[in-house]
């Protein structure tokens, strides 16, 4: 099997290159060798390595600048969707493409499910409502997997900023009115290797459509942040501002170009039907990611350490 996987420097890229070689020889594409902005480009990409399978882990995820460029986050989120679309139909390919929980506004009283009517607050979540919508309207194999909060151990991410903050700052406010499910990239990557796999039999395949793919249970950003903290100070990580120290506001506090949706709670019902098992609670991603990036601060403060003693 040949996969082409779009946008491999990113988040989730990085996991796809992780979790996909098994299945068959991987095609990585990134910038500066693939510009999605250009007309054309996705198209060019597909009829040049004719693949068996397209994983689009793409996206221009610049929530606020957003608002400034909407034509550019169009061409990503959604043309180049529509591109990828039409030339995985005409290979009878199979594409894997991911959206948001920003295509909901947020005003909801329980948990989105794939039915729920979208109504995205702002230009970011337009545009990649309107990338799904290319997605499974090009028909063919295509899913479409919506997810939350997707955080790793590599790249600009929550997680990251909340660990220096705390060890920069004397006091920390994280918004608390704001739910949903911190996503590990490494979920997002292993459930799209198991739904490629299992699409090699028609016994075990899962039905192309639009999926939510988000861990077990939700938390709020000042809840993400403080079990940050907590799994950070017990592993010795120095904290100027410890887990119980982080002071809970409300998003009117934080005041940003774009809107958040104050309900990002995704229901993944239809998901863990189709795959026939659980998912994991989110804690669980979080956990590991926080040791690597512990172990990655503990020992630049060893070699910190070790340089001025030498001098």
């Amino acid at each position: 099997m040949k996969i082409v996987v779009i946008g491999t420097g990113g988040q989730v890229g990085r996991e796809l290159l992780r979790a996909l070689p098994p299945l068959g020889r991987i095609v990585a594409c990134d910038l500066p060798d693939l510009d999605l902005e250009r007309p054309g480009a996705a198209d060019d990409l597909i009829r040049r390595e004719a693949p068996d399978a397209i994983v689009n882990a793409a996206a221009y995820t610049a929530v606020d600048r957003a608002e400034a460029e909407p034509e550019r986050a169009l061409r990503i989120n959604a043309t180049a969707v529509a591109e990828l679309a039409t030339a995985a139909r005409r290979l009878n390919a199979l594409l894997v493409h991911y959206s948001t929980d920003y295509v909901f506004d947020g005003g909801k009283d329980g948990w989105y499910t794939e039915a729920d009517s979208p109504a995205p607050l702002g230009v970011y979540g337009r545009t990649k409502l309107e990338g799904e919508r290319a997605a499974l309207d090009g028909g063919g194999r295509h899913y479409v997997f919506r997810t939350s909060w997707v955080y790793a151990a590599h790249g600009a991410n929550f997680v990251r900023t909340i660990l220096r903050l705390a060890r920069e700052r004397d006091a920390l406010q994280v918004v608390d009115d704001q739910i949903g499910a911190p996503t590990g990239a490494a979920l997002l990557a292993d459930v799209t290797a198991d739904v490629i796999a299992r699409s090699r039999a028609a016994a075990t395949a899962v039905a192309p459509g639009l999926y939510h793919l988000v861990p077990r249970g939700a938390t709020s950003w000042h809840g993400f942040a403080k079990f940050i903290l907590e799994q950070a100070r017990s592993r010795g990580l120095p904290l100027r501002v410890q887990p119980e120290q982080v002071e809970p506001i409300p998003t009117s506090a934080y005041p940003t170009a774009a809107r958040r949706p104050a309900n990002s709670r995704l229901c993944t019902a239809a998901l863990r039907a189709a795959l026939r098992s659980d998912l994991p609670a989110w804690q669980e991603g979080v956990t590991p990611v926080v040791a690597a990036l512990t172990a990655e601060l503990l020992q630049a403060e060893t070699t910190d350490k070790g340089a001025k003693d030498r001098v």
